[in-house]
């Protein structure tokens, strides 16, 4: 524990040196919070990069870099005397102490379903002694503007669930699909953008709700299809490559004949 902790100074140390205005980084001195936000966010998608396609050694480094951004960041609001790092280490010490109480504390419970359904009272209960919705907020409200949208959806609809906002079963919400994609037909045939690009929004969202009823998260399961199509879109390249040709001097037919050999090699991928 003693030199986790002394690693856990060092780089705290290190951060603090970084941001001196005597000797430190004139890079590093200029971020503010909401540049430091950016990388943060850039960061936490690269270690699900590692998560999925790196090795532990990936996720090791990945990791540490999105540390460096959260130490990075709490530095920022300690200059301007805000809050230090101490500071949200027991916050989040306390919350996590609080939200368990089948651990911490007496409550008695019959599974991790009912692990998450206290969790979201507690949480809800958290929100109202801090007042953080108003009378009349939707509870919508709460889903982050700055979250992707893929990601904003899918939660979205699992919060409208929560209170029996939900399809009965999965075949109403395919058949909504099939309604927003008839609509979109409509749309096309106006040959209005606009429209065109309301209807598209309708047919993504009714898809991320579809995911969302099977248990499924569309940004996973997207971020698999992007995979594919590059592993796919890479053995094409280097089929023609390999007969001496240029993509870009390719017919369509030729580069799909290459496309569905991949597929049928390789079906699982």
């Amino acid at each position: 524990m003693s030199e986790t902790l002394e690693k856990f100074q060092n780089l705290l140390d290190l951060i603090i040196r970084l941001r001196s205005p005597e000797g430190g980084c004139p890079w590093d001195i200029k971020q503010g919070s909401r540049d430091v936000g950016k990388y943060l966010i850039e960061e936490a998608y690269e270690v699900l990069d590692a998560l999925h396609f790196g090795t532990p050694g990936d996720l090791r480094e990945e990791l540490g870099d999105l540390l460096f951004q959260i130490l990075f960041l709490a530095r920022i609001e300690e200059d301007k005397g805000r809050f230090d790092i101490s500071d949200v280490l027991q916050e989040i010490t306390e919350k996590m102490v609080r939200r368990h109480p089948h651990v911490f504390g007496d409550t008695i419970v019959s599974g991790a379903e009912e692990v998450k359904a206290n969790w979201e009272v507690i949480k809800s209960l958290e929100k109202a002694e801090k007042g953080m919705r108003t009378e009349g907020e939707s509870r919508l409200g709460k889903v982050p503007r700055s979250m992707p949208a893929l990601l904003r959806a899918q939660k979205m609809t699992e919060d409208a669930a929560k209170v029996g906002f939900d399809w009965e079963n999965v075949d109403g919400i395919l058949a909504k699909i099939e309604e927003e994609i008839g609509e979109f037909r409509a749309s096309l045939a106006s040959g209005i953008k606009e429209d065109m690009k309301s209807e598209i929004g309708d047919i993504l969202f009714s898809t991320v709700n579809l995911a969302r009823f099977l248990g499924i998260s569309a940004e996973e399961a997207l971020r698999a299809t992007i995979e594919k199509f590059m592993q796919r879109f890479r053995f094409v390249e280097e089929s023609l490559k390999e007969q001496g040709k240029s993509i870009e001097d390719t017919g369509i037919d030729e580069m799909d004949s290459l496309w569905e050999l991949y597929k049928k090699k390789n079906p699982a991928r």
